[in-house]
């Protein structure tokens, strides 16, 4: 199986700092677009067969309908694709949300809260959601891992502990317990810095923000491509 990982989009994100030049910050919400329709594009012509969204792939108190509208016409041309996704903090699964009210395509299976697993002809797919802006500890326990011989491959928005005390506030886990799970990928999401190839045969990965969102995110960034053989 082959997949693409992407995270921390921000869609409809204000950019407040480009606020006072005029369009700056309209400019780049349609950079932004133009980005994940370009990983929608690369999907299309690559055989992809899954697309997995760690979390904030929007902003739920600025992003506009006509986004979430564009967001689903871009799902809607890649159907046969399998579209995983794990709500973050900063587009949590709450009330009045669009992942609540709104008709995504059905390709698209939206993670919400506890734990669950999606059984598909390929992989084991597990996943939890944000029902709320913070997270502040998260059972694994609840994680039922199956062995009926395909990947096991955990979507997850969280910040491994070590960081900042305001990650404390998201989902803190230690990494050496997700390494307990021994999952074959863990696809997360909350980091914009990419956190990939640091050790051999790294499967607990962040593939950062698909574009910089400030002089302090300088460096590489785009999307996690893999292809899983067992």
């Amino acid at each position: 199986m082959k997949f693409v990982h992407i995270a921390d989009l921000h869609l409809d994100r204000p950019f407040t700092s480009l606020a006072s030049r005029e369009s700056l910050s309209d400019i780049r919400r349609l950079e932004q677009r133009k980005v994940f329709k370009k990983v929608i594009q690369y999907i299309k012509e690559n055989s992809i067969k899954y697309l997995f969204i760690s979390g904030d792939l929007y902003e739920n108190e600025y992003v506009k309908k006509s986004t979430i509208i564009y967001i689903n016409d871009l799902f809607k041309e890649i159907p046969d694709i399998n579209i995983f996704i794990s709500p973050g903090n900063h587009d949590p699964y709450i009330k009045n949300s669009y992942y609540m009210d709104f008709e995504f395509s059905p390709n698209v299976h939206i993670f919400k809260g506890d734990f669950e697993c999606i059984q598909t002809e390929d992989a084991n797919i597990y996943g939890m959601g944000f029902t709320d802006f913070y997270c502040k500890s998260v059972d694994l326990s609840k994680i039922k891992k199956l062995e009926n011989g395909k990947p096991n491959i955990l979507i997850m928005h969280a910040s491994l502990t070590g960081g900042s005390s305001e990650n404390q506030e998201y989902n803190p886990i230690l990494e050496s317990k997700l390494e307990a799970l021994d999952m074959d990928y863990i696809a997360l999401g909350h980091i914009h810095k990419p956190y990939y190839n640091e050790k051999k045969n790294q499967k607990i990965v962040y593939p950062g923000s698909l574009v910089s969102f400030g002089f302090d995110e300088l460096g590489e960034h785009g999307m996690i491509v893999r292809r899983y053989r067992k």
